[in-house]
């Protein structure tokens, strides 16, 4: 289901303002560096925090909620690298390197910044140029240099990064009562849940008798409805906390459900 073949990926992130917009699916696993500012990452019920000169790595096929917050009069900034499948079956067939047993305990590390990884990141901070991409070759070649350096450094790391198997059939139920704020399609949800988008769909409505994305918009309007009856958000900070993607989106679909916009409910 996963097929699209992806590149390798290093990205250069800088922000002035706190954000709490982007990928929220982690794709890849990867491996980062914040170098001024921190972040706040929530996977699986556990909130991360990462703060200037921590590096950290999170595993492949997660969903995750962040928010990045620049530091007094500066900005938030930090590189990722994005480990993909391809490298990593490149690495695996050419040293014979394989998963013995099964790792899932493994979602996000923070790592010792040991002078193999400090230096890794330092030999990258002069190529970024301020724009998020390196050069084709180039970018290949420090994904395969994280990677063994990340083995270096955590050997228990190769039952995670070789672990090429994809997701199984999970609890539907449980798993979307737990998801339902993360701003991600059906196609993913079916993926992460072990279902064709088909099957997903027809387990769905036999347990919660409605198609998923109708559930899923009234699951947030809900949550939405007490976080500004009850504890008094407004509207413009909520409507990224239910898993909304934009503002005016959240508004017309809270006004539709309620009768009134969500700015001026009591």
């Amino acid at each position: 289901m996963q097929n699209d073949k992806k590149r390798p990926d290093i990205l250069y992130s800088c922000y002035s303002q706190k954000s709490s917009e982007g990928e929220q699916f982690i794709a890849d696993h990867n491996l980062g560096f914040v170098i001024s500012g921190s972040s706040e990452i929530f996977i699986r019920g556990t909130k991360y925090i990462f703060n200037s000169g921590d590096i950290r790595f999170f595993r492949r096929n997660q969903l995750a909620r962040y928010t990045k917050l620049p530091p007094q009069g500066g900005e938030y900034r930090s590189i990722s690298v994005a480990m993909d499948q391809d490298t990593l079956r490149d690495i695996s067939e050419e040293y014979q390197l394989f998963m013995q047993k099964p790792n899932p305990d493994i979602c996000g590390l923070l790592l010792e910044p040991k002078s193999i990884l400090t230096s890794y990141f330092d030999s990258i901070t002069p190529y970024l140029d301020g724009t998020s991409e390196f050069n084709k070759m180039l970018t290949g070649l420090k994904v395969r240099e994280a990677v063994m350096i990340l083995l270096e450094v955590n050997p228990a790391l190769k039952d995670v990064l070789f672990d090429f198997t994809e997701p199984g059939k999970i609890d539907l139920e449980a798993y979307m009562n737990t998801h339902y704020k993360y701003n991600v399609d059906i196609n993913r949800f079916a993926y992460l849940t072990g279902r064709s988008l088909a099957t997903f769909k027809r387990d769905f409505v036999k347990i919660f008798n409605i198609p998923p994305s109708r559930w899923i918009q009234q699951k947030r309007l809900i949550d939405a409805h007490y976080l500004i009856r009850e504890k008094g958000w407004k509207s413009s900070d909520v409507y990224l906390e239910v898993g909304f993607k934009d503002l005016s989106h959240f508004s017309y679909a809270f006004k539709k459900a309620y009768g009134t916009p969500p700015s001026v409910l009591k």
